[in-house]
Formats: C-alpha cells, sequence, structure tokens
C-alpha cells in the first residue's frame, strides 16, 4: 500500500467554493441533523482523491440512501480516520490544537452533550491569533474557532493518504 500527500490546498479551496451554498452533487443533510461532516467529508475528499468503499467501515459517498455512516457522522469519521488496521483514504492522528493546520478537522462537544456533534474544517491557523474555521449547518467561512462555546475540542490532524 503507498501513502501519497494529502493536499491541504485543495481541501481548504473546496472549502471556500461550498461553505455558504451546497454542491448539487452531494445530498444537503441540513433538515436531518446538520450538514457539517458531509461538507467536512466533501473538503477530505477533496484534498484526499480517494474514497473507501468497505461496506461497512470505509469512508465514501454515492447518494443520500448510499453512503458510509463515516462520511456524514461525526463519531464515525472520527473513527475511520484514525482506524488501525491499514485501509484506503485518508488517515489521521489525534493532536494538541494549537499545532492545527489548515486542511486538518477539528470537533466540538458542545455542553451538556456527551458526545462530539460538530464538524470543521481549519482555514488558517494564526499562530497566536487564532483558528479561523469553515463549516455548513451554520454556514462559516473563514470564521473564528473562538466564537463557538464548547466543551471540548478534538482536533485530527490528516497524515496522509493510503492507495
Amino acid at each position: 500500500m503507498q501513502t501519497v500527500p494529502y493536499n491541504r490546498e485543495r481541501a481548504v479551496a473546496y472549502a471556500d467554493a461550498w461553505a455558504f451554498r451546497r454542491n448539487p452533487r452531494y445530498s444537503d443533510f441540513s433538515d436531518l441533523g446538520g450538514n457539517c461532516t458531509n461538507f467536512i467529508s466533501q473538503c477530505v475528499y477533496a484534498g484526499s482523491g480517494i474514497m473507501n468503499f468497505r461496506s461497512v467501515f470505509g469512508w465514501y459517498y454515492h447518494s443520500m440512501n448510499d453512503r458510509s455512516p463515516s462520511w456524514t457522522g461525526v463519531e464515525f469519521f472520527k473513527n475511520f480516520l484514525q482506524r488501525k488496521e491499514e485501509n484506503i483514504g485518508p488517515f489521521a492522528e489525534e493532536i494538541d490544537i494549537e499545532n492545527a493546520e489548515y486542511g486538518d478537522v477539528i470537533q466540538l462537544r458542545f455542553h451538556g452533550k456527551e458526545a462530539f456533534s460538530h464538524s470543521l474544517l481549519v482555514m488558517e491557523n494564526r499562530q497566536g491569533r487564532g483558528i479561523l474555521i469553515a463549516t455548513n449547518s451554520e454556514d462559516s467561512n473563514h470564521r473564528p474557532l473562538s466564537t463557538y462555546v464548547a466543551e471540548q475540542y478534538r482536533t485530527l490532524h490528516i497524515l496522509g493518504v493510503r492507495k
């Protein structure tokens, strides 16, 4: 299995293009619990170029009714990126938030919630001046992370892509 670099520029460019609208190639999950992880999956796919079509533990999207749980589910997405076995697709490790790079993913757990429930793409880390993010559901682009009130933050640093 070959590992190739994750194209952070493409992931961020995709977020810039689609943060305030919906790509018609993908369903909009805004009325079904939120579109954030669907949008972040699209961004990460733009930067990786590879989906994993394993039926249960993969990461892919064909249609609203033919997609993996990890494409739209916050915890499933994290589990896919951090899986231990070597499968094709992007992979990540959890890092301290201050080390986030553009193209990485931040997930939020809000007060009173047991699970993480929101995904964001890092657009820029202005060392010492804050992180800017993009997301759907509450459509945002280059929004300061500091404007979110979350109980816990989780940063997933994309290490590369397995082919």
